[in-house]
């Protein structure tokens, strides 16, 4: 509510400025005497107050920007009867401010989607029944229904003999884990199988959902605001515009050689040409699928020096793929795949609706299967073309004399009338095209690499291997990720990207946070400054790219229109310009920075063609 009153607030001075500019021309030409000084004041003093109220908060703060300089120039034509040129430099102000607002109203952002999340209503087994209960009812020792797709509420542990649920939101575990009876089970991870009971350990408050939710929360009080581009150079000019203002005054005795200065001095360029710029970069990047919530998140990702990578989802795909079918009676592998995914047809298991699309892929027929049964985390058995087959883990289907598979592969064994015919092996493959993406990130001014994953160590390095990584770093907990965040801040402004929710504590944390919205987490999406819209970890160098070529053209129209004011100053100062003439040549420079600025509209990434 706060930014929408923001955004109605300088909608309304800019709209009341420019009224009042664009009237008392009007009543000027009409040669009315007086009327034109009291309607440019009238529309002069909200922007003033507005920009008051603005420079005592900053004070507050401990910060001195650029507002000051419009201040004092506002203030100084209006006292020493110039009140066109106190317009001309209102008008400007209010819509560098709104131009502002607008670049940024993105990135104050609320955990809505991450807190609509979170289950608001459980089903309890009581008296002999089910009955729906408060999330808050909750109390350890409750025995909860899960549905088949519902989010664990609260922690617990397994009530009934198996259960299937997907954790990759929260570990960072690619595929579902089984689970048995007794066995814990943690809040915000999703039933991938059957219905099955949990008995509820925790309230709903200490949860492991909720208190990821917290992390987040907390990250995004303690991070550091994003400084803007406009107010690091503000000091110094403030500095050398009363420094010439002054001492035009004080060698000439005339005070409005002072404010010739002062509206000359306006720091427009800055206003304006700053937002202009990386508004056009926000733009640009939306066009290539990178969501840059705000200026201050593209001009921070210009400078960032350390990359924080997750794992699952984002180094890889997310899902299990086929990596090998291995033969263990001749059967031909294409074979081997269509009769295990024709008999998973009847199953819901991800695994199994992945060999499905892995052998649709292929153009292979899939039969209609019969007879069938699954033994939930276990398998599927029935007919397939008439023959009696079984699809599952190697205790379901029986022994085989092949080797293992490699750490964090997922054996899916086959068997046919008794007979085992082979096995497929699933895991999930790094993204195509990662060791490029990596160079591109390189050549993008990142210094270092980290891989931080909640998966098992012996995984992220077999998935990893041959990567230009400079760390790895495993196992972690979310707010472990947060810890390794913060400590790599010490190489300079650090980037998190991730997916899942076990991401978004570290991705609030981190300077700049990176989402994968095409398939993650509403959470992480909510807690990041970006997000890819496609699901392509390349288009992080694009953004990268654009950000840094965007923000150059903003400091290019900066230095350009900084310039050409300080030689307005001084000939402002000799006299050779009134005020009036003063407001017109900034508008002038405004013009040409502004022309500049645009130029970000038409960046051209190496890393993408078209």
């Amino acid at each position: 509510m706060d930014q929408i009153r923001r955004n109605r607030r300088d909608v309304a001075v800019l709209l009341w400025a420019a009224g009042g500019l664009a009237l008392g021309l009007v009543t000027w030409a009409f040669d009315l005497p007086t009327a034109p000084s009291v309607i440019w004041t009238l529309g002069v003093l909200p922007a003033l107050v507005a920009l008051t109220v603005e420079i005592l908060r900053s004070l507050g703060r401990g910060e001195v920007g650029l507002d000051i300089v419009a201040a004092l120039s506002m203030s100084a034509a209006l006292i020493f009867g110039e009140p066109l040129a106190a317009a001309v430099v209102a008008v400007m102000y209010a819509g560098g401010t709104f131009l502002e607002t607008f670049a940024e109203g993105r990135a104050r952002r609320e955990m809505h989607a991450l807190l609509a999340r979170v289950p608001r209503m459980a089903t309890r087994h009581h008296a002999g029944g089910l009955e729906d209960i408060p999330l808050e009812a909750i109390t350890p020792g409750d025995r909860l229904l899960i549905r088949q797709g519902d989010m664990l509420p609260v922690d617990g542990t397994l009530a009934s003999d198996t259960g299937f649920v997907d954790a990759s939101a929260l570990t960072g575990e690619s595929l579902p884990v089984k689970l048995t009876r007794g066995a814990e089970a943690l809040s915000g991870s999703t039933n991938a199988g059957a219905a099955f009971d949990l008995i509820a350990t925790h309230p709903a408050a200490d949860s492991t959902y909720a208190g990821i939710v917290r992390l987040v929360e907390q990250a995004q009080a303690s991070k550091a605001p994003m400084s803007r581009l406009a107010d690091r150079w503000s000091l110094g000019f403030l500095l050398v515009t009363l420094v010439i203002a002054g001492t035009a005054w004080a060698l000439t005795g005339d005070p409005v050689r002072a404010v010739a200065v002062l509206v000359v001095a306006t720091p427009c360029p800055l206003i304006l040409a700053v937002p202009v710029a990386l508004v056009a970069g926000l733009s640009r990047a939306a066009h290539f699928g990178v969501l840059i919530k705000g200026a201050g998140p593209l001009e921070t990702m210009a400078r960032v020096r350390s990359l924080i990578l997750d794992k699952t989802g984002t180094l890889t795909e997310g899902t299990p793929k086929i990596t090998a079918i291995d033969s263990e009676d001749g059967t031909a592998p294409n074979e081997i795949l269509r009769l295990a995914a024709a008999l998973d047809q009847a199953s819901k298991h991800p695994v199994a609706q992945a060999l499905v699309t892995a052998a649709q892929a292929r153009g292979l027929s899939l039969p209609v299967p019969t007879e069938v049964t699954e033994s939930p985390g276990d398998g599927v058995e029935g007919k397939v073309d008439g023959r009696w087959m079984r699809v599952g883990g190697d205790g379901f289907v029986g022994a085989s004399s092949l080797p293992e598979g490699d750490a964090g592969a997922v054996i899916v064994a086959l068997s046919v009338e008794g007979q085992r015919a082979g096995r497929l092996v699933m895991a999930d493959p790094l993204r195509e095209g990662t060791p490029e993406m990596l160079r591109d990130l390189r050549s993008q001014g990142i210094a270092r690499i980290v891989l931080a994953t909640g998966d098992r160590a012996d995984v992220a390095r077999r998935v990893t291997e041959g990567l230009a990584l400079d760390a790895l770093r495993s196992g972690l907990t979310p707010d472990q990720k947060v810890l390794t965040v913060l400590s790599e801040r010490k190489n300079g402004p650090v980037m998190m990207v991730g997916d899942g929710v076990n991401d978004a504590p570290a991705l609030a944390a981190a300077d700049i946070g990176v989402a994968m919205g095409a398939r993650g987490a509403a959470a992480s999406a909510e807690a990041a400054d970006v997000v890819l819209l496609v699901d392509r970890l390349d288009r992080l160098a694009t953004g990268m790219e654009i950000a840094r070529a965007a923000r150059a053209i903003a400091l290019q129209s900066v230095v350009a229109g900084i310039g050409l004011s300080v030689l307005g100053m001084l000939a402002a100062a000799a006299g050779y310009l009134n005020p009036v003439q003063g407001a017109l040549l900034q508008e002038v420079i405004d013009v040409a920075v502004i022309l500049n600025a645009l130029r970000a509209l038409r960046i051209r990434p190496r890393s993408v063609q078209g």
